[in-house]
């Protein structure tokens, strides 16, 4: 901190000096700012916060260029490429570099859930005084599989975490409990911080007859959508299999995937396996998702084989869209509790199908404006959430 102002006349009353604080400087750590959910959160805080009082840079593991970074250096940050997780001893020497070229940082805010424990502590190391573990997924049921080697990992990770992490925070409890344990808000250092959306795009008027256009679909489709990478986690050959049981009893639906990842082709050769390529639309990467949502898409199908707490269906209620989903999604996520259903995964594709074809006729309890005023006033509306971000920094 230091003090600025003009010289005093000793004739003149004295006044308040006027004082310039320098910003909270904050590094996010994260594995790229492609489109997710996590790095659009990130994004809505970059452009939400007072950059007079908050300056935040991102240190990227991927050595390509991605989504966002062309937005992160607009607004005035720095996107750092970063070194390889996969060479511990080469990515300690290039950290403590990285932290003497663009540094001194204030907060070193870590989003890559295990390796955040080795991050952690490198920036103690580096003398970093505020130091932030964020747990975004549930991943318990992956990690009970995981193998011997896998598991001293995660354990060491976790105790480093637990050693040098001065907040952790979850993106809902499931997620806090998946990294830090299940007793982990025992600790004075946790906390939640729910995703928040930009809730402007969902006000809009929009034709939903010229938005189906764009994408070749018929005016009177029943139109499932879905948004998410092409991971295992977000279990799109169960979608698949869902879907097809829809379309032999509705020949008019249409299945519209957002999104685009590793196993894109696969899914792709699945659906004509099954006979519902024709229905299919791959829509990509897309920045307009709200808009999609609001105006393409009738029913949000969400079958994730877990979640920490997912953008995208903060996002299908927002827009006011039936969402049925699998029921290991964090209960957190249900802000608007009438247009979500929740399904078990042990159930089998038809029971799914039954259900999204049941949703077809039934009007929700709530209109669309109704839902997007309950998100309003929610945690999930950024500009609510971003106070919680703000308060976590000043601290």
């Amino acid at each position: 901190m230091h003090a600025a102002g003009p010289i005093e006349s000793p004739t003149l009353a004295r006044q308040p000096k006027a004082v310039t604080v320098a910003p909270v400087r904050i590094l996010h750590v994260v594995g790229g700012m492609e489109r997710g959910g996590i790095e659009t959160w990130l994004m809505h805080a970059l452009r939400r916060v007072d950059r007079r009082e908050f300056q935040m840079d991102f240190l990227s593991h991927t050595p390509r260029a991605c989504a966002f970074d062309r937005d992160i250096s607009a607004l005035g940050s720095t996107v750092i490429t970063g070194p390889n997780p996969h060479q511990p001893w080469r990515y300690g020497r290039d950290f403590k570099r990285i932290l003497q070229d663009y540094g001194p940082y204030d907060v070193i805010h870590c989003h890559v859930h295990h390796f955040n424990g080795y991050v952690l502590k490198l920036a103690a190391a580096a003398g970093v005084p505020h130091r932030f573990a964020h747990s975004h997924n549930d991943t318990k049921e992956r990690d009970v599989r995981a193998t011997a080697a896998r598991r001293f990992y995660m354990a060491m990770m976790r105790r480093l975490i637990n050693r040098y992490a001065t907040r952790r925070i979850g993106a809902s409890g499931r997620a806090g409990a998946a990294l830090f344990g299940d007793s982990w808000q025992s600790d004075s250092r946790s906390t939640t911080i729910f995703y928040s959306i930009d809730l402007r795009p969902f006000c809009s008027s929009l034709e939903p007859q010229t938005v189906r256009a764009e994408l070749g679909i018929a005016p009177g489709a029943f139109v499932i959508g879905h948004a998410g990478r092409f991971v295992p986690q977000k279990n799109h050959s169960f979608l698949l299999r869902i879907f097809a049981e829809v379309a032999r009893c509705e020949p008019a639906a249409v299945l519209l995937l957002l999104g685009t990842g590793p196993l894109r082709e696969a899914i792709a050769s699945e659906a004509r396996e099954l006979g519902i390529a024709d229905q299919i639309v791959f829509g990509g990467v897309r920045a307009d998702v709200p808009r999609l949502m609001c105006a393409a898409m009738d029913l949000f199908l969400l079958p994730s084989l877990h979640e920490g707490l997912p953008v995208v269906l903060l996002e299908a209620q927002a827009a006011g869209l039936t969402c049925v989903i699998s029921d290991v999604i964090a209960e957190e996520s249900d802000a608007v509790r009438p247009l979500v259903q929740r399904l078990p995964l042990r159930d089998r594709p038809e029971e799914w199908a039954a259900a999204v074809l049941r949703m077809r006729g039934h009007r929700p309890e709530v209109s669309p404006a109704e839902a997007l005023a309950i998100m309003t006033r929610s945690r999930f509306n950024v500009d609510n959430a971003i106070r919680e971000l703000e308060a976590l920094y000043r601290g």
